[in-house]
């Protein structure tokens, strides 16, 4: 049974800057990394692997250079890894990225049973978590999304259990396999390569898959097939804030000027 695990390659956010002419990103110079949620999901894949002999594949969506992306889960310990990369697939908003993707792991599944696969909870350039769900209903697969323990799963039953992180308390799941999962961060610790593993991904083949691979309509992927695009990139533009009276000795008069300050701005109605 395989594992699909999907890691994405983003610019690291601590070092983005914004050209102020074009409001467009500014990637000369910018360091890549591992998108951190993925890091977590191609972990729980390797435990996976390692608690029922599953095989686990890591598949990105990306240009040429994201291959040092897969390179690092080859050396965390993954079996295969498959880097989606074709000039049709640029441009993709998350519908069509999920339309990639999905179809990768339907030409996986050609081969050998699919049984999980997993994803991070969203990735750091985008903040949509939208990729996820998407392969999922594109490939009728159960959901089961801010993961952050996979309690039990019995390749007997076909049946998973999970444990989701929602707000102020959690909820415990139960889905069939082929399962989706989506994962937070509080779900394991990623597991550092050893030398020798890291010295054996290098000279690991990253196969590429372009679209005559996987045969996809060129007007439903990339730019073509987005119905969503960026229009504009900024930075936000925070004015400074003014101190209105003593809310500690003369609260009274505080709200008074506060009140006087918003009639003047036209922000209440009498």
């Amino acid at each position: 049974m395989l594992v699909v695990v999907c890691v994405k390659q983003v610019p690291d956010t601590t070092q983005v800057q914004i050209d102020p002419v074009t409001n467009t990103l500014i990637r000369e110079g910018v360091p890549f990394i591992v998108n951190p949620y993925d890091t977590h999901a191609v972990e729980e894949g390797l435990r996976l692997k390692d608690r029922f002999g599953f095989r686990v594949v890591a598949i990105s969506m990306g240009p040429p250079n994201a291959e040092a992306t897969l390179r690092k889960a080859l050396a965390s310990g993954v079996d295969r890894a498959i880097l989606l990369s074709d000039r049709s697939f640029g441009g993709a908003d998350t519908l069509a990225t999920s339309k990639v993707l999905a179809a990768a792991i339907e030409r996986l599944a050609l081969d050998e049973e699919v049984g999980v696969v997993i994803c991070g909870k969203q990735t750091i350039d985008g903040d949509t978590a939208q990729v996820g769900p998407g392969i999922a209903t594109r490939l009728d697969y159960a959901q089961l999304t801010l993961v952050d323990r996979v309690e039990e799963l019995d390749p007997a039953t076909r049946r998973i259990r999970v444990r989701r992180k929602l707000e102020g308390r959690h909820e415990q799941v139960e889905a069939p396999l082929p399962v989706l999962l989506t994962v937070v961060r509080e779900l394991n610790r990623p597991r550092y390569p050893t030398v020798a593993m890291r010295l054996e991904s290098a000279d690991a083949q990253v196969e590429t898959w372009d679209n005559k691979t996987l045969e996809l309509d060129v007007n439903s992927i990339g730019l073509k097939g987005s119905p969503t695009w960026v229009s504009r990139i900024f930075s936000p533009q925070r004015s400074l804030g003014e101190m209105i009276g003593d809310g500690v000795r003369d609260p009274e008069g505080a709200a008074e000027l506060l009140v006087e300050k918003m009639l003047e701005k036209d922000l209440l109605a009498l």
